[in-house]
């Protein structure tokens, strides 16, 4: 890490006038080797911003390379027509860059998918020094409710997330109790509260299997059988007869005719597959 430090401060610095003409260079002319010399200028930058993110139990070296990713992508969409300096644009994707790589790494389990519980993330620790609340542990009623108002997070973000960053993260595979008996793991007390998981496959394949059988049955219907039945009874909202015998141009009685013979037609096709595949046959 010192060597890394040593090196990147051998780049100069670019004044305003080389940074326009370099970006310009790019923008215009997709010109590497400009680009290459707007990268190399702001490593420091990039370096000082990770040094920021120190807290977080990750390897330095792989925090500021993800600072340099974000560099390189602020390069990349920079226009030096807007007249701010690169260093104020580039500063925000750094940042941004470093905390996605956080928010991956940190821990298996994704640590937050809306912007205030990032926001949450990377700014508990300060809310609770602000607060007092530096030791470990459950936070007091008092500073969970100030610290969700001045965060825009519910008081239950705030308790969960500070439980994560005190406590990490435990593997399932850890072993529990104080007895030596190293077979017994924090999985195997774990109930599933959900439905039965055999039947709920099964209950999965079976409909599958109607599935296919009526899509093979319904092949035994002509073009105009198919379309009444498919819009009176297979479909979310269903037509009226009145709007079948206006498309077809024959009464609504014929309409309901030709519903009630197609469905039983579908019914004893229906029950013919099923027979033949040994499939239980409703009545």
């Amino acid at each position: 890490m010192n060597r890394y430090m040593q090196e990147i401060r051998k780049f100069p610095l670019l004044e305003p006038e080389q940074e326009y003409m370099l970006a310009k260079s790019w923008v215009d002319h997709q010109d590497t080797n400009a680009a290459h010399q707007l990268v190399t200028s702001h490593l420091r930058l990039a370096a000082k911003i990770a040094m920021g993110y120190r807290g977080y139990g990750l390897p330095q070296s792989e925090v500021i390379s993800e600072a340099n990713v974000g560099l390189m992508q602020a390069v990349k969409r920079f226009d030096p027509e807007k007249g701010f300096r690169l260093a104020t644009y580039a500063m925000w994707w750094i940042r941004a860059s470093i905390q996605e790589y956080i928010l991956r790494s940190w821990s298996l389990v994704k640590m937050g998918t809306t912007s205030a519980q990032k926001k949450l993330f990377f700014n508990l620790r300060k809310a609770k020094a602000k607060v007092g609340a530096l030791e470990e542990g459950d936070l007091r009623p008092e500073n969970v409710a100030k610290i969700a108002r001045d965060l825009s997070v519910t008081e239950t973000e705030v308790i969960d997330m500070n439980r994560r960053l005190s406590g990490g993260d435990a593997s399932l595979n850890a072993t529990v109790g104080s007895d030596g008996d190293s077979s017994t793991q924090w999985q195997d007390w774990l109930e599933d509260e959900d439905s039965d998981q055999a039947l709920a496959y099964a209950d999965k394949d079976e409909l599958q299997a109607r599935q296919a059988l009526l899509a093979s049955a319904i092949s035994v219907l002509n073009e105009r059988e198919r379309d009444v039945l498919v819009k009176r009874r297979l479909s979310d909202e269903p037509v009226t007869l009145e709007e079948l015998s206006e498309e077809y141009k024959v009464s609504r009685e014929r309409i309901r005719q030709i519903e009630v013979r197609a469905f039983e037609k579908l019914q004893e096709r229906i029950r013919t597959l099923a027979r033949a595949k040994g499939m239980l046959v409703p009545a």
